[in-house]
């Protein structure tokens, strides 16, 4: 059962299952890196920054919505750490299906998701190793460099705010970019 008294049936999702209440309070109490970081940050805090730098980087309304849904699938199905799901590819199954029923029937977004959306993800990643988890001296295998700015983090409660706003802001114009109104913005 979700948040909002729905149920999900993880291996035969449907687009009417899905709600944005139950993806932002859920990624909003979901802590990144399995927990393991010096303060509590959200995985709904996580795509909201992504969203908001493929705005910034690309000037695309339907990068930035891509990029705050990359992750709303973890609200259905939990988060399991990058390194592990190389070992479980009936879970990437049932998380890709879970991705193309919400993301492209729900919300008509292009599948497979753009690698701009990657690539901002494993900045967001490269950033929140720097910002939020303790100093070790291994190296990652992350080719991009960290943001400028430094990550303070939200609340919860702010972190569900900022992802159902963005989500609200981003599908009406994300919306009228996919269907050919308007004019990707200039950088």
């Amino acid at each position: 059962q979700t948040f909002t008294g729905r149920r999900f049936f993880p291996t035969s999702p449907h687009p009417e299952d899905f709600d944005i209440l139950d993806i932002a309070h859920s990624l909003s109490l979901q802590c990144r890196f399995n927990g393991h970081c010096l303060c509590f940050y959200s995985v709904a805090e996580h795509c909201v920054r992504c969203a908001e730098y493929l705005e910034l980087k690309t000037g695309s309304f339907m990068l930035a919505f891509w990029g705050l849904l990359h992750d709303a699938p973890e609200a259905y199905l939990g988060d399991i750490v990058r390194p592990l799901k190389l070992y479980l590819p009936e879970y990437e199954k049932i998380e890709e299906n879970v991705a193309k029923s919400l993301i492209v029937e729900k919300f008509k977004l292009p599948w497979p998701m753009p690698p701009e959306v990657k690539e901002v993800d494993d900045v967001l990643l490269a950033t929140e190793k720097r910002d939020l988890l303790c100093p070790n001296p291994e190296q990652w295998k992350i080719s991009v460099m960290p943001l400028q700015d430094r990550i303070s983090p939200m609340t919860t409660d702010q972190a569900m705010t900022a992802y159902t706003h963005a989500f609200n802001r981003y599908k009406v114009w994300a919306d009228k970019e996919i269907n050919g109104e308007l004019e990707k913005k200039s950088k």
